[in-house]
């Protein structure tokens, strides 16, 4: 909520250029500032596999093979599935907090170098004015 919250203010009432507009992808190279090139991440699960599933648009992400094992795992143990499921739920809830994690690294990567970009050019035009 904090973060939500904090990036909305910054976007009205701060400098909109500097708060990152992630739905349209990152502006930056993906391997800047890296040794060695980033491995991209693929979901496993296929949309057939999804549909298939009968998940819901937001349960779509990333994580969806886990989700997909662990309601599999909760409708062929039903009736004893209160404690029969606990693993599979526990390798889903870890998907989405890494997942979640890692969404908000790169935020925070985009909005440094955002701010990075905008110190350069201000460096720049002060250079360029001075001479």
């Amino acid at each position: 909520m904090g973060a939500w919250m904090t990036s909305s203010y910054r976007a009205n009432f701060g400098d909109p250029d500097l708060v990152p507009r992630l739905e349209n992808g990152s502006k930056f190279d993906p391997n800047f500032g890296y040794d060695e090139p980033r491995e991209e991440r693929i979901a496993v699960a296929t949309m057939q596999e999804m549909e298939e599933a009968q998940l819901k648009w937001f349960q779509r992400d990333y994580c969806a093979q886990h989700l997909i094992t662990w309601m599999t795992c909760r409708r062929d143990t039903y009736p004893w599935s209160i404690n029969g499921c606990k693993h599979e739920r526990h390798i889903f809830d870890e998907c989405e907090f890494d997942d979640y994690v890692m969404r908000m690294k790169e935020y925070e990567r985009e909005r440094r170098l955002l701010n990075r970009e905008k110190r350069k050019k201000l460096k720049a035009a002060k250079e360029a004015a001075a001479e």
